[in-house]
């Protein structure tokens, strides 16, 4: 069983940034794909971007290529979503989540390929 905890999130005003956290408790990552996704009110989840935790490999959706980015911090065994440039549609709460692999380039992008998520963290955007 693999628990994952979000942190960060908030209110920013357009243009600014935001950046959130996902922390595996207990575990380490190495052999996982992490994801973000995000679903505002009366929406279909959206992913966002993918990372593998061995190799680094990085996928992202197109709608928020350019203004986001998915890391790693290997000390803290923690991905990292950085946001900039935010908009007020970007407002919705946002999921990390993961899933056991076992090839390199495998990068889900639909929320049904992965088995765990985080609890969610709100971000808000103000015009």
């Amino acid at each position: 069983q693999v628990q994952l905890v979000q942190s960060g999130g908030g209110l920013v005003q357009a243009g600014g940034s935001l950046r959130l956290s996902c922390a595996a408790s207990g575990r380490t990552f190495v052999g996982y794909v992490m994801g973000w996704f995000r679903q505002a009110p009366g929406k279909e989840r959206e992913f966002l971007a993918a990372l593998q935790w061995t190799g680094g490999n990085t996928a992202y959706a197109d709608s928020v290529k350019g203004r986001i980015t998915i890391s790693r911090d290997n000390a803290k065994n923690t991905v990292v979503l950085q946001m900039n440039n935010l908009k007020p549609e970007d407002t919705a709460v946002y999921y990390c989540a993961t899933r056991r692999v076992y090839d390199i380039v495998y990068l889900p992008r639909s929320g049904d390929q992965y088995d765990y998520w985080g609890q969610g963290t709100q971000v808000t955007v103000s015009s």
